[in-house]
């Protein structure tokens, strides 16, 4: 493929980001990601000839690549700096898009995890690679009980993100930092 179908896939995976993530899988139509990239309609056929669950698909699993990039990157002393980092920016990348850019994952999770068996595993897979990741950081922190404190601290995260949102506010984000910080 050349750099033009790289580029026009690119815009596609990105606009599909951009709007699950602000209305979800059911509220993201292949009419809107087509007018909003700009794309011809014949190359979202072509890029994702298995239509809106491919095309959610790999934007899932592109978006979710990134945060497990964001994880690892992350240099703490500790699991209390590693979550006050994390939390900090995920925070902000919320607040700067005016609450409509929550987590790449969850919202497409709650929607069809119980009914979509190739987007559930997509989501699936996104979490896990989260998990291992700071699960890994964990562990290099000296945490014997790495794997039960990488599921709560990403538990806290979703909760946070899901609160914010709610109510248009970064203290969920600072609330969680500070029972961190107490926990651990």
């Amino acid at each position: 493929m050349g750099k033009k179908g790289e580029a026009t896939k690119d815009a596609l995976i990105e606009t599909t980001q951009g709007l699950i993530e602000a209305r979800g899988y059911f509220g993201t139509g292949l009419n809107q990601v087509i007018a909003d990239s700009g794309a011809p309609r014949g190359s979202l056929y072509f890029h994702f000839p298995g239509g809106k669950d491919q095309l959610v698909g790999e934007t899932v699993a592109r978006a979710s690549a990134g945060i497990d990039a964001l994880i690892g990157s992350i240099e703490a002393t500790d699991a209390k700096q590693l979550m006050a980092v994390l939390l900090s920016a995920v925070g902000q990348r919320l607040e700067a898009s005016n609450w409509n850019q929550g987590c790449p994952v969850a919202t497409v999770a709650l929607e069809t995890a119980a009914t979509n068996d190739a987007i559930q595993q997509v989501c699936s897979t996104a979490y896990a690679g989260w998990h291992r990741t700071l699960r890994a950081k964990l562990v290099a922190d000296g945490r014997a009980d790495a794997d039960d404190l990488a599921t709560f601290l990403l538990s806290l995260l979703e909760g946070a993100m899901l609160l914010a949102r709610a109510h248009r506010s970064t203290e969920p984000f600072a609330a969680v930092t500070r029972v961190i910080d107490s926990l651990l």
